[in-house]
């Protein structure tokens, strides 16, 4: 007879409990919960760094149907801190799949939780906005309600926290390009995934991942024909030193290209301030108005925090590059979901183009991306 998954509980940072079962590693876990659309791709999210310090609630009822597999992870580990579920799959039905996901849960020491209302949580957490919260499990279900509470309002904000280094490469990773070369490209690693380093490489760049230390001498050393910065998880405004390298590299006249936590770090090197938004934009269902082309997108997002940037017109930018607009907008809130410099040639977005769980409307950004680097070598031939 099988027995019963252990008791758990979510504590939220106001007093909102949940009971549900133990799903995962047993134990304790703390980080700010924060919900996820996507009906699909779980492999993806969890194991996309941007969720570092995250407890992340799954909005779809069934996760775990089609296992894990070896081919679709995003990272060299699953990065969240905890992981909510309403039902866990019983069975793994996909020829692809080597292992459950409880499985590989334990096996990366990932506490959660299942069995729970996560619907009603959800529509918590769109009211009050996100929050610290705390999954306990084992021997920590059984402590006092006010002592976990305790343990959850002591942890640490995410407003404030540079996580870059906990998900960074420690030392440089080169992947060749495929096809004809464009050039050496200067990946920043702030939380890169491994579909974006792909799609890069398939556009003929020589992708040069290196540590989020490194310094400007040392990234000129790889004679770069661009830079990129990645995703990540943490706040854009504890990254000072991320925006000066970024400044120095818009300073060289090096094409740039930033998703995610990339574009809120070209914000700030523009001159742009960066907020943090009440409940975040989590999935891969997420609308975005392309105002180049007038076309929508369904993009897949993973953020918290956002630029401060006026959504109409062009500006000048406060650092002095030029004039800068906004060139994509989301739908649902009218946050700013990209920036394009119109003086140098620097461009980023907020959603992450790669997804490579779906959907894949903004892969074109990639073309973009290798065309603004072509154009600019030929502008450099020329002028010599």
């Amino acid at each position: 007879m099988t027995s019963l998954p252990e008791p758990a509980v979510l504590v939220l940072e106001d007093g909102t409990r949940h009971s549900g079962r133990a799903y995962g590693a047993l134990g304790t876990t703390l980080g700010e919960v924060v919900f996820a659309t996507g009906m699909s791709g779980y492999q993806e999210t969890l194991t996309d760094p941007s969720y570092a310090g995250q407890i992340v609630l799954q909005t779809a009822p069934h996760i775990g149907n089609t296992g894990m597999n070896d081919e679709d992870p995003e990272s060299r580990r699953i990065w969240v801190a905890g992981y909510i579920v309403r039902d866990p799959s019983r069975v793994v039905s996909n020829w692809r799949a080597n292992a459950s996901l409880d499985e590989i849960l334990v096996q990366d020491g990932i506490v959660g939780i299942s069995g729970i209302d996560t619907r009603s949580i959800t529509r918590h957490i769109r009211s009050a906005g996100s929050m610290r919260g705390g999954i306990f499990s084992g021997d920590a279900a059984h402590l006092d309600a006010d002592e976990q509470l305790r343990i959850v309002r002591e942890a640490p904000q995410m407003a404030g926290q540079n996580l870059s280094a906990q998900v960074s490469v420690a030392v440089a990773t080169v992947t060749d390009a495929v096809g004809e070369k464009v050039g050496n490209l200067a990946v920043l690693d702030l939380g890169v995934k491994q579909a974006t380093i792909d799609n890069l490489a398939a556009r003929g760049f020589e992708v040069h991942v290196l540590p989020q230390d490194v310094t400007i001498d040392e990234l000129r050393a790889i004679d770069p024909v661009a830079v990129f910065y990645s995703n990540g998880p943490g706040d854009p405004a504890a990254s000072g030193d991320h925006v000066e390298l970024l400044r120095s590299v818009l300073d060289d006249g090096l094409p740039f290209f930033g998703i995610c936590f990339g574009n809120q770090l070209l914000g700030r090197a523009l001159g742009l301030g960066t907020y943090k938004l009440p409940f975040g934009h989590r999935g891969i269902n997420q609308p975005v108005l392309d105002k180049q082309t007038g076309r929508v997108e369904i993009t897949a997002h993973n953020h918290g925090f956002a630029v401060d940037a006026p959504l109409e017109g062009s500006f000048d930018s406060p650092h002095g590059y030029g004039k800068v607009e906004v060139s994509h907008v989301g739908l649902n809130d009218n946050v700013v979901e990209g920036l394009r410099a119109l003086d140098i040639p620097a461009f980023s977005v907020q959603y992450h183009p790669e997804a490579a769980a779906g959907p894949h409307d903004a892969n074109y950004l990639f073309d973009r991306f290798r065309d603004m680097v072509i154009a600019n070598n030929a502008n450099k031939k020329d002028a010599q």
